[in-house]
């Protein structure tokens, strides 16, 4: 009886290596491509809104402010992550630490994205003093971009908490 086997492995070769396990923080070079993408988007949102629908968007406080809780949410969790498995020995539940390290590094990109869409949109105001409200869009669009970078802040404190003794500085798991 012969086995079919695919042309690139025959049976004098082995089988592909099987992953570490171990999952890589994010990078720096990731995080700038969101932001510098939030960062254009963010900027060509004006003019693009103004001539669809005639004027620019407003940026309300409770979107600030919900930036914030998030930031606020993400940090409060990476200091009891830290607390239980640095301070306490306590152990994790696998799928539990997979979670945390999934929500820090699903946040740290998104709030890369959005902290810099924030601040391309003020960049888009600034210098602007002819249009109603442009002092106003400016400031409240700084703000949700700080809170962009502390959503970021935040996810990366979370994803150096999830981890673990003896690994390499670069893996977490």
């Amino acid at each position: 009886m012969t086995r079919d086997l695919p042309p690139e492995q025959n049976e004098d070769t082995e089988p592909p290596e099987r992953p570490s396990g171990h999952v890589s923080t994010t990078s720096v070079g990731a995080l700038v491509g969101f932001g510098l993408t939030g960062l254009v988007l963010g900027w060509l949102l004006r003019p693009a809104s103004i001539r669809l629908n005639g004027s620019a968007p407003t940026v309300g406080w409770i979107p600030v402010l919900a930036l914030l809780l998030v930031a606020a949410i993400l940090a409060a969790v990476a200091w009891s992550t830290y607390r239980d498995l640095h301070r306490r020995n306590l152990h994790l539940e696998p799928h539990k630490a997979v979670n945390r390290l999934v929500l820090a590094k699903a946040s740290a990109l998104v709030g890369a994205l959005v902290a810099g869409g924030y601040f391309g949109y003020a960049l888009s105001w600034w210098g602007v003093s002819e249009a109603a409200l442009a002092t106003q869009r400016l400031v409240q669009s700084l703000v949700a971009g700080v809170a962009g970078v502390l959503i970021v802040v935040g996810s990366l404190l979370l994803e150096r908490a999830c981890r673990v003794r003896g690994g390499d500085d670069s893996d977490i798991g």
